[in-house]
């Protein structure tokens, strides 16, 4: 603003100011001027909520200087202002300096008698003195007097009414100028020491707030400790110190009488427009289309960016602006290019948040997770009459078979000596070792072990034949009642080590992912523009110039797959990414919209535009199950190697017993080779003894039943002959 200002000059700059974004005014003018350039803005509704204002050190100036802005109604035009003061260390000699001042000048400079108050560059003006003092004295105390001579520079002044010719230059100037450079004392503002090329040492300031009819000091800045709450001088004498419990600032009353930080900017009201860029595709326009014969744009990504908009705490106006010829879909790396340029400040659309990307833009927060995934043929599995046969993997049946036969000739080994069941022709003992391995299976065996060994390793195998039972039924159960896909195809790792082709989304970042990230060769991509060419490529096949596998975005292929059963999704997700709206660099809208994104979420908008848009039918959500979901032999080697080593200790604590019996029996002149013993039932000679102690007992019971029947004859003989003799000699 120039000197010599009227209303209506401060009125216009202030309004080209309010039609600006920025809400941040920096002051810089002249003090006679300030406090009515505040007091016009104040009338206009400019020191409100949501602005902020920094005054340079003219403002403290006055407010040290003049004592009648203490007043309440003097104080409301400069409410929440921040200003400046030079910092001045408190000391004694300040102290003292100042209270003579006030004693000699009570009473003078104002019509109310108010006290005419030093500021901060009287203070400096008395040390400039000080220091000009000492400096002469050092001059003297050198032994130079003070000469002037003419400087001929100024000859060419001659004349005029300014007489710059009759102008001195003094002799010893440069002398006296050394003699300040050097100085290091104390003075009213603090320490005075200049660094070599003449700058105060350590110089810093205050940051004042306005508060009430009052000011509050909240931090201090300098270039040696920066934006601190703590004076300079504290930290420059513990330069190794923490600070870091400290805040840089305190606590700010912004205009408006309001702490929130205010955003300090909005989008101008002078008519210029959001330019959105929407990228104008070909295909997946539930995403962005255009209506045809208007500049109006509708889909998933439309919805969610008017959506956001409508949360945000303050209008946006905005424009769409299409980019792309309408024939081809448009590379996004060149819709972001046109942020970079200038030409849209937002694009909207099916943008990927990538690594490469955020180097050159700003995203939000993603408004839809969308993965890359494979898409390829799949047929279904349910209609096999050999499906009892997937549960198991091929080798998984091989090594249960297997297990069945050992276990059906470990047990025939533990038992055939002492059981006879285990006994007989070899024809009979190889079917009874078939039989009793498999009848396992249905715990239906009818042949008793007898032996403590044999007991020991059919109890282990009945556990392991019961997980293999549950495991095996809850795998056929979910065959048989869930509806499976298969596919050559079984997902990312399978695409890379095959040689086939690969089909992508033309204009995306898919084929720089492929080639850069997973090491693919270009030749093997096939750029593909819609859905119509994506179906009839995955029909084709490799063999017929088609492609083994489609890799897109998970949201698209979602779409794509809902009214396409005959293919379908192999594999898992392989890269975690999403879709964000994109903005320039350190864009404050950006924070906002991501912020509103979130609300969006909270509150169920995303979903509910996500089924006005992206309603999938049931066969999209089918993917195809491959063997990795067979059980595998490596799910049940524990249970195995379990019941092998119990079979295998089982075999050598038998074949230890068999030979401490052999070796007892050969001491008995036996010539039977250990073979020979091992295939004879083994006798159990405590029962022969058994035995023949029982028939010798019944023999002896025998006679001693007849000796008494004897005598008991003899005796009944006895008493019949006396009485016989008794009768007669009566």
């Amino acid at each position: 603003m120039r000197p010599h200002l009227t209303q209506d000059d401060i009125t216009n700059a202030l309004v080209k100011v309010a039609l600006m974004e920025s809400q941040i005014i920096i002051l810089h003018i002249y003090d006679t001027w300030g406090l009515k350039v505040l007091n016009v803005a104040r009338n206009m509704g400019m020191l409100g909520s949501g602005y902020v204002w920094i005054a340079t050190d003219w403002l403290y100036t006055i407010l040290d200087t003049e004592s009648s802005l203490s007043s309440p109604a003097a104080m409301d035009s400069i409410q929440g202002v921040l200003t400046l003061r030079m910092h001045t260390p408190n000391s004694e000699l300040k102290s003292k300096f100042v209270s003579r001042w006030s004693n000699l000048t009570a009473g003078v400079g104002n019509t109310n008698n108010s006290p005419f108050r030093i500021n901060t560059y009287g203070l400096y003006a008395y040390d400039s003195v000080l220091l000009l003092a000492h400096a002469l004295d050092d001059f003297f105390k050198q032994g130079k007097n003070i000469t002037f001579s003419n400087d001929l520079n100024l000859t060419e002044f001659r004349g005029g009414n300014l007489r710059f010719d009759a102008m001195s230059r003094f002799d010893g100037g440069a002398q006296l100028l050394e003699n300040i450079l050097q100085a290091n004392m104390s003075g009213v503002t603090g320490s005075i020491k200049f660094t070599l090329d003449g700058d105060l040492i350590h110089p810093s300031y205050e940051i004042i707030n306005v508060i009430g009819t009052g000011i509050r000091t909240i931090g201090y800045w300098s270039n040696s400790s920066g934006l601190s709450a703590v004076p300079p001088e504290k930290v420059n004498a513990n330069p190794n110190g923490s600070s870091s419990n400290q805040p840089s600032l305190y606590g700010v009353i912004w205009p408006g009488q309001t702490t929130q930080k205010p955003r300090g900017w909005v989008f101008s009201s002078n008519g210029r427009q959001l330019r959105v860029g929407v990228p104008i595709r070909v295909n997946y326009r539930e995403f962005v289309s255009r209506i045809e014969g208007s500049a109006t744009f509708n889909g998933y990504c439309i919805d969610v960016f008017t959506a956001a908009l409508d949360l945000l705490p303050y209008p946006v106006p905005y424009k769409f602006i299409p980019f792309g010829d309408g024939h081809s879909n448009p590379i996004g790396q060149d819709l972001l290019h046109k942020i970079t340029t200038g030409d849209f400040d937002v694009v909207v659309g099916d943008i990927a948040i990538t690594t490469n990307r955020t180097k050159i833009v700003d995203f939000t927060q993603p408004y839809i997770e969308s993965g890359l995934v494979v898409v390829a043929p799949v047929s279904k599995l349910n209609s096999s009459a050999w499906a009892f046969l997937r549960p198991f993997t091929p080798l998984m049946w091989c090594v249960t078979g297997i297990s069945f036969l050992l276990l059906g000739v470990v047990v025939w080994i533990l038992e055939r000596r002492t059981n006879d069941e285990f006994r007989g022709p070899p024809r009979k003992q190889f079917f009874t070792i078939i039989w009793f391995s498999f009848s396992t299976l249905f715990f239906a065996h009818r042949e008793n072990i007898a032996s403590i060994l044999g007991r020991l390793v059919l109890v282990i195998w009945l556990f392991v034949v019961l997980i293999l039972n549950s495991s095996y039924t809850a795998s056929l159960t979910s065959i048989l009642t869930v509806e499976r896909l298969s596919s050559p195809v079984k997902g990312i790792e399978s695409l890379i080590a095959s040689n086939d082709p690969i089909g992508y989304q033309s204009g995306s970042y898919i084929d720089n992912y492929l080639s850069n990230e997973l090491n693919i060769l270009r030749s093997r991509l096939v750029p593909l523009n819609t859905p119509i060419e994506y179906e009839k490529a995955l029909k084709d096949g490799p063999n017929k110039g088609g492609v083994a596998a489609v890799v897109d975005e998970r949201a698209k292929m979602e779409l794509f797959l809902s009214a396409r059963c005959e293919f379908g999704i192999v594999g898992q997700e392989f890269t975690k990414m999403g879709w964000g709206f994109a903005f320039p660099r350190d864009s404050p809208l950006a924070i906002d919209m991501s912020t509103a994104i979130l609300k969006l979420s909270e509150n169920g908008g995303l979903q509910r535009i996500r089924n006005k848009w992206l309603t999938r039918s049931a066969c999209s959500s089918e993917g195809a199950k491959e063997d990795v979901d067979r059980l595998q032999l490596k799910s049940f080697w524990g249970l195995f190697l379990l019941c092998g080593s119990a079979g295998f200790l089982a075999l050598l604590l038998y074949l230890i017993k068999m030979v401490r019996q052999y070796t007892r029996h050969s001491d008995g002149s036996s010539n039977k080779s250990f073979i020979s013993f091992v295939k004879e039932k083994e006798s159990d000679d405590a029962d022969k003894m058994q035995s023949e102690e029982s028939k010798s007992g019944a023999k002896r019971t025998r006679s001693d039943r007849v000796s008494n029947r004897i005598v008991h004859e003899d005796e009944s003989l006895d008493g019949y002959n006396r009485g016989a003799y008794t009768v007669y000699e009566a």
